[in-house]
């Protein structure tokens, strides 16, 4: 049985829970693969926020695109952040757009590794 936090101690949070949720069966050699790969994909909180504010000031929607919400982006660039509105508002819930994309990222790779 692998532990989370011998393959990915950098995870806090929920993401630490639902990740060793994840991790909870997998073997030595699959916790390693899926580490791997989950570190590589997965979108840490601060990036988003970090994009979050450029796009406050600049070009909103930066942080859309980054955890895959092209139409989101797309709408948010051509609005201005839906007026400001939508960007203050993922300014203030930027930790729980990191939590839902790294979820999915989480499922994504334990499904590849597995197989």
């Amino acid at each position: 049985m692998a532990r989370m936090i011998d393959y990915l101690p950098e995870l806090e949070g929920d993401e630490a829970t639902y990740v060793s949720k994840v991790m909870q069966n997998m073997d030595q050699e699959i916790a390693e693969r899926f580490s791997t790969v989950y570190r590589a994909r997965r979108k840490d909180p601060q990036t988003l926020l970090l994009t979050a504010v450029i796009g406050f000031f600049g070009a909103a929607g930066i942080h859309r695109f980054l955890i895959g919400q092209i139409g989101m982006g797309i709408l948010y660039l051509l609005t201005g952040g839906l007026c400001v509105v939508g960007t203050v508002v993922d300014l203030i819930n930027y930790k729980n757009l990191a939590f839902e994309y790294n979820q999915e990222i989480a499922r994504e790779v334990a499904s590849l590794v597995r197989n």
